[in-house]
């Protein structure tokens, strides 16, 4: 059996072990006495299965066996979970934390002429929107918008995506390409610790490090395999998170991605190259992608659906990927000499417009 080949049904059989496990430590509180020690001998049977007759199983009944013995784990992984013991304060942690505070303050000093630019700027990259207005975050609110505001993914996605961009000058040479992984990881784990590293972040984390890992190696990436490991890899790590609406949404919103993104995206008829009317399908179709899988969960959890969605991340999202360009550029410039006029107004530009833009959607 190749086990690469089957990494989806392994870490999906993981995952669904998991969240049954912590579901029966939620509906039975407290150590249970039947479940942990079944969990624990399919576990010890497994591994003395796969040591000693895993080889002589024939195709069919390995593809059945192996899921079983995940779920198998996961169940064990989930009942588990809540006896964790306390982690100590990491010292690293203790420096992102440090960072954070030290960006935010590198923020109000920079000269913008808009108040709500620093505001907005300290809400996307440090997650701290105390010192936005109640007619911004009612603008975000109101347009469907406020997942914007919530660090998550996207935002390390589009640090992601800068840092990729600047990186390609250093050419695809082993020592380049070595250099360049270090540098795409570090940040996008440091950008991971300064915010919190919340499930959602931590979900992007993982999938940029096993992809540039991948990457690194010479291997073919396929995108839903190594969300899976992804998955497979933080409930490991942290079986709780299973819990949290942040990580459920990040999943089901990538995955939608993955399963009707190319599908939606073929609709548009094969034409220019660069047919701005194809990138207007492309957007709306990763939208829709996003939205159809996260939308029930969603309408269960908040009882609400964003009527105008699709013009909302059409419009909202590229102006959000640049006001963070502009703000990262702004910054990381005022940190070493004094920031250029023009590119303190192209920010405050930026932003603006994105708030201004989400304040008429709101009203619409």
């Amino acid at each position: 059996m190749d086990g690469a080949g089957h990494i989806e049904a392994l870490s999906l059989s993981f995952t669904v072990g998991t969240g049954a496990g912590i579901l029966l430590c939620s509906l039975f509180p407290g150590p249970p006495p039947a479940a942990l020690p079944t969990a624990l001998m399919l576990l010890i049977g497994g591994a003395l299965l796969s040591r000693d007759r895993l080889r002589l199983l024939p195709e069919n009944r390995l593809a059945i066996l192996l899921p079983l013995l995940f779920l198998a784990a996961g169940l064990f992984s989930g009942l588990t979970a809540s006896y964790e013991g306390i982690s100590l304060p990491s010292r690293l942690g203790a420096l992102a934390e440090a960072a954070g505070e030290g960006l935010k303050r590198h923020i109000d000093r920079t000269d913008f002429a808009s108040g709500e630019t620093a505001a907005l700027l300290k809400a996307l990259l440090t997650g701290d929107r105390s010192s936005l207005s109640r007619e911004t975050v009612a603008a975000f609110r109101g347009s469907g918008a406020s997942h914007i505001l919530a660090l998550s993914g996207l935002h390390i996605g589009i640090i992601y995506l800068l840092l990729d961009a600047l990186t390609r000058v250093l050419g695809r040479f082993p020592l380049s390409r070595l250099l360049r992984w270090a540098l795409v990881v570090v940040s996008a784990a440091f950008f991971t610790l300064m915010t919190g590293a919340s499930p959602s972040i931590v979900r992007a984390f993982l999938f940029i490090l096993i992809r540039e890992s991948l990457l690194l190696s010479g291997r073919t990436v396929r995108g839903e395999r190594v969300l899976c490991l992804a998955l497979f890899v933080q409930l490991v790590l942290s079986p709780l998170s299973i819990r949290s609406l942040g990580f459920q949404l990040s999943y089901l919103a990538v995955g939608g991605i993955f399963l009707l993104y190319p599908t939606l995206e073929k609709w548009y008829p094969e034409g220019l190259r660069h047919d701005p009317l194809r990138w207007i399908w492309k957007s709306a179709a990763l939208s829709i992608s996003c939205q159809v899988t996260t939308a029930p969960l969603a309408w269960y959890r908040f009882h609400a659906f964003p009527r105008h969605f699709l013009l909302t991340n059409l419009l909202a999202l590229p102006l959000t990927s640049l006001v963070m360009g502009l703000g990262i550029l702004t910054l990381a410039w005022g940190a070493v000499s004094p920031c250029p006029p023009l590119l303190l107004k192209a920010t405050d530009a930026a932003a603006t417009a994105l708030i201004q833009c989400l304040e008429i959607i709101s009203g619409m």
